[in-house]
């Protein structure tokens, strides 16, 4: 049985990030309300982000900056297990946090 996902798609790194609607209702209900009407934004920061960084604090999670303007980013977090790839959060950001550089290489 397939998963019924609300967004699948590839990431420049080679590995595919996914969420359920539901998730996704939640994050942008509860957590991160700004992001409401931003899907577009976080897909694109999926997709062709501006900068990849590792987290500082725990190594299977990616961050995915899009910029948005100078000074401002969409900020997409994503953790990678076994290959497969989930959506945990986004979020505007005024900076890009320490990490180690994935991407661009």
């Amino acid at each position: 049985m397939t998963p019924d996902y609300f967004f699948d798609l590839a990431t420049p790194l080679g590995f595919r990030v996914h969420t359920t609607r539901d998730y996704w209702h939640y994050v942008i209900t509860f957590k991160h309300p700004d992001m409401y009407d931003r899907l577009d934004d976080v897909l694109s920061a999926l997709s062709a982000p501006s900068e990849i960084r590792r987290s500082s604090k725990d190594p299977a999670v990616c961050l995915f900056y899009r910029l948005e303007r100078p000074g401002r980013y969409i900020c997409v977090a994503a953790k990678r297990l076994n290959g497969d790839g989930f959506f945990i959060t986004a979020y505007l950001a005024d900076y890009i946090k320490e990490g180690e550089l994935l991407w661009p290489r």
